[in-house]
């Protein structure tokens, strides 16, 4: 691996700068590092995180004004009406039909701009479906999701009922369960819905990504190989599963683009998401949050104004399903970002973990270059957008970590903790900044 950038420059290593403060992580200049981007890069980037913003940003805005007037008004009470009518009144009847109407009727108001952001991607030469791919994994993903969140409302119905003073902490324990269920058998169930995975095979970069893992304490069960170009161009790999199912999988799009030293470098980033257990620590956030924003939904939407606007007797009653829909949609705009701060900590964490695993932060700097560039990142996102809704440290705070030397000693090998066993946890390749079309 060359120590230089692909414009020729050198690019220097952690000794040779000088320290600064953290503050200053995010503008290369005031860390004292050397651009490593190029205009054109830097241009390219913004215009295609402009152009993903507009649909992203507005079919947020349009579902949830839909919402509001569902319900905020009788109008998603009559909705729930309508399509239980022709099936009975039995209240589970009355959940599954009116909630499924109401979720259909959300996915059809995004389609245009989930389209046009299909369009956009693949103008960009980041998705490579076609609309009959692109019209699959819709349909993937809508028999993925709706059959959750029809459960979730049915178990909430069905608690409201069994017990109506005690139903919010039931309700709490089971939402806490629900989000840590899906968090663990999602890896195994969920990801060969979207992609085929095979071994890679045996050779120099097999042995050292095994390598890389065993030196750094997580016990890994084989090395795959995920057909990601059939939908993306985009770079990644990821460290998945949990004990003795976990595995290294690698894009098939970065074994055919970056050097071998460049995925051992994404992979020691992975490996710090294993060892300092960030799916746990993620899983048992969100589950403390799920229960959270039950016990605020319990208060929010006792009898009263809420209630009798979307026309329902009470929250027994199914006609509140698009006020409850409103409710969950709000909770979760407000607590996104606080969450993706903690995910943009533990991905800063995973940096400074594969910086000490591997020692080689020339490579770390020309692998966090090739995969911005290769996934038209906007690599210095607008400070708001970025603190709502980044879900990593901008490329430009990373290199320039890297290049001040912000790394750290590894956590001391699995064994010192007890039994020998690494901690159970998956590391997933989760998307980057909304828009930006780039995950690591």
């Amino acid at each position: 691996m060359s120590d230089a950038l692909p414009s020729g420059r050198p690019v220097p290593g952690p000794a040779a700068r000088p320290p600064q403060e953290a503050g200053n992580a995010g503008d290369a200049a005031a860390a004292g590092a050397p651009e490593v981007f190029t205009p054109q890069e830097r241009a390219r980037g913004r215009a295609l995180a402009r152009a993903q913003w507009i649909p992203v940003l507005t079919a947020r805005a349009v579902s949830t004004a839909l919402l509001a007037v569902l319900g905020l008004t009788p109008a998603g009470a009559r909705i729930v009406d309508a399509a239980s009518a022709p099936f009975g009144d039995a209240r589970p009847v009355r959940v599954l039909c009116g909630g499924l109407a109401l979720l259909l009727l959300l996915d059809l108001a995004r389609l245009p701009f989930a389209a046009r952001l299909h369009v956009v991607r693949r103008d960009a030469g980041l998705d490579t479906r076609g609309w009959g791919g692109w019209s699959a994994d819709l349909l993937r993903g809508l028999a993925l999701s709706l059959p959750l969140a029809l459960g979730a409302l049915l178990g909430l119905h069905a608690l409201l009922a069994a017990a109506p003073d005690t139903w919010w902490a039931w309700a709490a324990a089971a939402a806490a369960l629900g989000v840590t269920a899906v968090s663990w058998l999602a890896p195994l169930l969920l990801e060969p819905v979207f992609n085929r995975f095979t071994p890679m095979e045996p050779g120099p970069l097999r042995d050292a990504l095994l390598g890389l893992a065993a030196a750094d304490g997580v016990r890994v069960r084989e090395v795959l190989v995920a057909d990601a170009s059939r939908r993306t161009t985009a770079l990644n790999a990821y460290v998945s599963g949990f004990g003795a199912t976990r595995r290294i999988v690698v894009y098939d799009t970065l074994l055919a683009t970056a050097p071998p030293r460049e995925v051992e470098l994404v992979v020691a980033h992975e490996l710090g998401h294993v060892r300092h257990r960030d799916v746990a620590r993620g899983t048992a956030l969100a589950a403390l949050g799920a229960a959270a924003g039950v016990c605020a939904l319990a208060a929010a939407l006792r009898p009263g104004p809420l209630l009798s606007a979307a026309g329902a007797d009470g929250l027994a009653d199914p006609r509140s399903t698009a006020l409850l829909l409103l409710a969950v949609a709000v909770g979760g705009a407000l607590a996104g970002p606080f969450g993706r701060a903690a995910g943009r900590r533990a991905e800063a964490r995973a940096d400074r973990h594969a910086l000490g695993l591997t020692g080689d932060a020339a490579g770390f700097v020309a692998m966090q270059r090739r995969l911005s560039v290769a996934n038209v990142s906007d690599v210095d996102p607008p400070r708001l957008l970025h603190l709502l809704f980044g879900t990593h440290p901008s490329a430009v705070r990373r290199i320039a970590a890297a290049m001040r030397g912000d790394s750290r000693p590894c956590c001391p090998p699995a064994r010192a903790r007890g039994g020998g066993a690494p901690a159970a946890g998956t590391a997933g390749g989760g998307a980057g900044d909304a828009g930006a079309g780039d995950g690591r």
